[in-house]
């Protein structure tokens, strides 16, 4: 990333900007590395780091890893994070790292490696600046703005560490000096993050690792949509009715229902933090719904181990006789309720996992809902040579040759629900905001 095309640090009243996203899960007991004695931890690896990287070497990893995860159909989602993680650490060596799934609708975590990531004393303020500050030149939701599919936070500070909350709070104080982050994207949506980060006293990022490590992006990218293509979703394997969470604002449990519990031992997240009971997808969801208003609904998906979608929403009430004798302000606690994904959230997310263009759904939406080429036309306005063009891409993504089997393919994965006119979003809401009942189901 050259100079010119850094964005400015985001300074805070304090003089700090503030950015950051991952997720970890080492024993918070345990310093990620020891600074002090120069040693470093390499996850398992050896050998000296990377040296200038050609051109052709970076092609050539990228070619590598996309045959790879293109020759296996069966790989899980944890599977090819595991596989780009391998590939990417064997030429870009790191001393902690994590790789985060992450919902393209709302970039809230759902699931990821965490095992190798940071200690848990830090997760609860990562978090925070994360998900409720939301604000930072490398924030996810400003990376995700952006055009490059990697970024370096010392680059994006212009080397004034000191002045990023980020950097203050979470990196320096288990005596990390830097970090690498790929963002697993495909257009508009982003589907995951690789977070790999250096210890003081160890070589810092060269440029030539920088550039290396953006080539893993799209072919990681494009073989975790694969993976994330459902099978369908009436099986007996998994709870079918909502579980209710309630947590206090020290993210103690208030009430956690059996079913929650269930539904929660299911997230897809491997080798969770020792001693941690619920997977960093719950916090990421909770510390950002206690930035909203009371009331306020905040969602987020998740893929399951069994490869089913379950649905978290989150709220913040006032808890029932709290501060009644009107001594003290109303305890707030957050309410999270776990559910099967409904269709209609699948289908957004079924079309998403395709690769689809805006125009592309569009189109693909009113196939769904049986109309004519002549009546896509009419209704976006382009011609029915343009819309069979965009029919011909959609089919090829689908890997289907016809509209029967397109509609076939969506009934099987997600059992096709009623779609209105307005383009579905990813999180399954209409744009337009349709009336209709998006209240979560009752818990129990």
């Amino acid at each position: 990333m050259t100079s010119a095309s850094r964005p400015h640090p985001e300074q805070d009243p304090a003089g700090s900007a503030r950015s950051g996203h991952s997720a970890g899960s080492q024993d918070s007991n345990k310093p990620a590395i020891s600074p002090k004695s120069g040693k470093t931890v390499r996850s398992g690896r050896s050998g000296a780091r990377s040296a200038a990287v050609a051109p052709a070497a970076r092609d050539a990893l990228a070619g590598a890893l996309d045959r790879r995860l293109r020759g296996t159909e069966s790989l899980g989602a944890l599977d090819v994070l595991q596989a780009g993680a391998d590939a990417l650490l064997s030429a870009v060596p790191a001393d902690i790292w994590c790789v985060v799934m992450l919902d393209p609708a709302t970039l809230l975590d759902t699931g990821g490696l965490h095992e190798h990531g940071f200690p848990r004393s830090v997760m609860p303020r990562l978090f925070e600046i994360e998900h409720a500050a939301q604000t930072g030149v490398d924030n996810i939701r400003a990376l995700a703005r952006r055009s490059a599919s990697v970024s370096l936070l010392s680059d994006s500070m212009t080397g004034r560490m000191t002045e990023s909350v980020y950097y203050r709070d979470v990196l320096q104080p288990v005596g990390l000096a830097d970090e690498l982050r790929v963002l697993l994207r495909d257009g508009s949506r982003t589907w995951g993050l690789f977070v790999l980060c250096r210890a003081e006293g160890s070589p810092p990022f060269t440029p030539a690792e920088v550039a290396l490590a953006g080539t893993v992006s799209t072919p990681v990218t494009t073989a975790l949509r694969r993976s994330l293509l459902l099978a369908g979703i009436d099986r007996d394997d998994v709870p079918d009715a909502a579980g209710l969470l309630i947590l206090d604002d020290d993210q103690e449990v208030r009430l956690c229902t059996s079913t929650a519990e269930r539904w929660l031992g299911l997230i897809q997240e491997a080798h969770p933090a020792p001693g941690h009971r619920f997977p960093f997808t719950l916090d990421a969801l909770t510390n950002k719904v206690r930035s909203v208003g009371m009331g306020v609904q905040v969602q987020s998906r998740a893929i399951s181990r069994t490869g089913h979608w379950v649905t978290l929403s989150a709220w913040r009430e006032k808890a029932e006789n709290s501060g009644a004798d009107g001594t003290e302000e109303p305890e707030a606690l957050t309410y999270v309720s776990l559910a099967p994904s409904r269709p209609g959230e699948l289908t957004a997310i079924v079309l998403d996992a395709y690769g689809l263009t805006p125009r592309e759904r569009e189109v693909a939406q009113h196939v769904l809902l049986g109309r004519s080429t002549a009546e896509v036309a009419n209704s976006l306005r382009i011609g029915e040579y343009t819309v069979q063009d965009h029919l011909r891409k959609v089919f090829d993504k689908a890997g289907v040759r016809s509209r029967r089997e397109f509609s076939g393919e969506l009934f099987q994965r997600c059992y096709l629900p009623r779609l209105d006119d307005p383009p579905l979003t990813t999180d399954g809401r209409m744009r337009n905001d349709a009336p209709g009942d998006d209240t979560p189901d009752r818990p129990r």
